[in-house]
């Protein structure tokens, strides 16, 4: 993505502020727009923008920065189309996807019934999430996760918080399902229990995953797996952010039937993976078979791609 497009991409998340908080977001230097990542509304508090570095105030001494419940209510009913019933399931686990490849993380009072999570209101936080696509990082490190016999190996992305795993995740389906000139296209089935790998609005992906994708959006992994075993004879399934004992159940479930795995877990390598028992409980199963290491040096970030051993 150059310069023009990423510029682009923040002045359209501007463009889904309140009116007075879009213009002075819009003000912002060009090269913090460029490196932007959130716009962060909290009722009371200045509206921020969260960089690399941490958030800043996009007007620190003006008090037209200050957001208020109306800002928060205005944007959610506007970025639903003004039915927020339809967009209950998602809005009720704290999210909404919005057209053109934006996504809203929502704060407030939980409405529980039942146990469980029917809804929310009165908002208190907002997070618009700028997803910039990155397309081609994943070419040079795709084709070393096959084999001899160019059959795809099991492949976990490691690294911590905010280290670009789901930018590489994403970027790497593309890859595998467009195929290249060693590897035919492979059929991948993607999971996206959180809708950020394919931030599908209204049954479409905005982002680009390749010919041969299939994607089946805000259901959890566990049980997302196990359905497009039976539904879509996938040959690869990707999946974000490994985190409890069922999600690794149905990775072990989905290799015992050959398909292939790409998947993502918070840790820096190998060894942190050990040191938790969950984690270590994956590699002694055997499933994955090679690991990319994700280093970033002062902002640039390198792809380590390294092999796992069986029962490692």
């Amino acid at each position: 993505m150059d310069r023009a497009e990423w510029m682009d991409r923040f002045d359209r998340a501007a463009e889904l502020l309140p009116p007075r908080l879009k213009r002075l977001a819009l003000a912002l230097p060009e090269a913090q727009k460029k490196r932007a990542e959130e716009l962060r509304l909290r009722v009371a508090r200045p509206l921020t923008v969260l960089m690399p570095e941490g958030e800043l105030s996009v007007a620190p001494a003006n008090r037209e920065a200050i957001v208020d419940r109306e800002d928060l209510e205005q944007m959610v009913s506007a970025l639903t189309e003004y039915s927020r019933y339809a967009s209950v399931e998602t809005l009720r686990q704290g999210y909404l996807t919005v057209c053109g490849g934006f996504r809203l993380g929502v704060c407030g009072s939980a409405v529980i019934r039942d146990g469980a999570v029917r809804n929310l209101k009165d908002f208190s936080a907002l997070s618009l999430r700028i997803v910039r696509e990155q397309i081609g990082i994943g070419a040079e490190v795709a084709g070393r996760l096959f084999d001899e016999n160019g059959r795809f190996l099991s492949t976990l992305i490691l690294s911590p918080p905010g280290g670009g795993k789901t930018t590489l995740l994403r970027d790497l389906i593309r890859c595998v399902s467009l195929g290249d000139g060693a590897h035919p296209p492979l059929r991948v089935a993607v999971v996206d229990e959180r809708s950020e790998i394919a931030v599908s609005h209204q049954g479409r992906a905005q982002m680009e995953l390749g010919n041969h994708t299939d994607v089946l959006d805000a259901c959890p992994k566990a049980l997302g797996m196990a359905m497009v075993l039976r539904a879509m004879n996938p040959q690869v399934i990707a999946v974000d952010e490994i985190t409890v004992a069922e999600d690794i159940a149905a990775a072990c479930a989905a290799a015992n039937c050959g398909v292939g795995l790409l998947a993502t877990i918070h840790a820096a390598d190998v060894s942190e993976l050990r040191q938790k028992p969950l984690y270590s409980r994956l590699l002694e199963a055997g499933v994955f078979r090679r690991c990319i290491r994700i280093e970033n040096t002062q902002g640039v970030r390198a792809y380590r791609v390294e092999e796992l051993a069986w029962g490692e």
